[in-house]
């Protein structure tokens, strides 16, 4: 099972039924995403809870008007086919109303600051 598409579609059917948290089971790359969609302002909160075996994120849900922020999230990089890209071929994502998440040598980035860092990397998922 793809891990990150679970917690995608977790964030995005919390904010469909207007929920305040969502629980997710915790690993170092969804905690390194969470806490970008915190500073990109797509969630309110992220808190890491629970020991040893029994980790997981508590994901806050951001609404703007009673609308969740996050409309939309695809997956583009998926285990049957890995999407790798440069620096300069980054496109911007709803004319630059959403971001594409990519994994890169310098961590887990928008691709504003892909582009920005000049770093390629593998496409995570895009979001708007």
């Amino acid at each position: 099972m793809d891990s990150i598409a679970d917690m995608i579609t977790r964030i995005q059917n919390a904010g469909a039924v207007r929920k305040e948290a969502v629980v997710i089971p915790y690993s170092k790359l969804k905690f390194a995403i969470a806490n970008l969609l915190l500073k990109e302002g797509y969630i309110s909160s992220v808190g890491r809870k629970g020991k040893k075996e029994h980790k997981f994120i508590e994901v806050g849900i951001a609404y703007d008007d009673g609308t969740p922020k996050i409309n939309k999230a695809v997956r583009v990089s998926k285990s049957s086919r890995r999407l790798y890209t440069g620096f300069r071929d980054i496109k911007s994502v709803r004319q630059g109303y959403g971001d594409a998440v990519l994994s890169t040598p310098k961590g887990i980035v928008t691709g504003k600051e892909a582009r920005k860092l000049k770093v390629g990397g593998e496409i995570l998922f895009t979001i708007w």
